[in-house]
């Protein structure tokens, strides 16, 4: 298999910098950038397997960035990574198009790879920190998709 395609999208230069470090090991990083509007020009011009986000960004959030993509970018798939740990964050990305949800507060260095794995084989990816919050939420326990589910280009949240 060839190497993926990656590209990056946060506000903060610390973590972009983290990222692209893990992420050069796993992939070919084609692109890192740090508001939504940039995410979606350059996701249209570098078309990239994969495209991993923060929601809070300037001039265009991620989920907004993510439904964009359906459309400018349709070909690569989208992991949100975010700090945001409520479930309905997780739903909206979904919703959105996202096919994967990590929490930044997880173990980034082991996450990361599985969640690249999962994704670009065509499942859907929830973090690990996603997962233990709905085990503890009670009925939210029961609803949204599961750690890795096939997904059809990963659109929408399966009830």
């Amino acid at each position: 298999m060839a190497r993926p395609r990656i590209l990056l999208a946060d506000d903060h230069p610390e973590m972009l910098k983290a990222l692209l470090g893990v992420f050069s090991e796993l992939g070919e990083v084609v692109g890192a950038v740090s508001d939504g509007e940039a995410l979606v020009r350059t996701a249209q011009q570098l078309k990239p397997d994969i495209i991993f986000t923060d929601i809070s960004m300037p001039r265009m959030n991620g989920l907004d960035a993510t439904r964009a993509l359906q459309v400018q970018a349709p070909g690569s798939r989208v992991v949100v990574l975010t700090s945001y740990e409520k479930l309905s964050y997780v739903t909206k990305a979904f919703k959105a198009g996202a096919c994967g949800y990590i929490l930044k507060t997880t173990a980034l260095h082991a996450e990361l790879p599985q969640a690249l794995l999962h994704v670009l084989a065509g499942d859907r990816y929830i973090g690990l920190g996603v997962r233990r919050k709905r085990k503890l939420g009670g009925r939210a326990s029961t609803s949204g998709p599961t750690r890795t589910e096939r997904a059809p280009m990963c659109s929408g949240v399966v009830d």
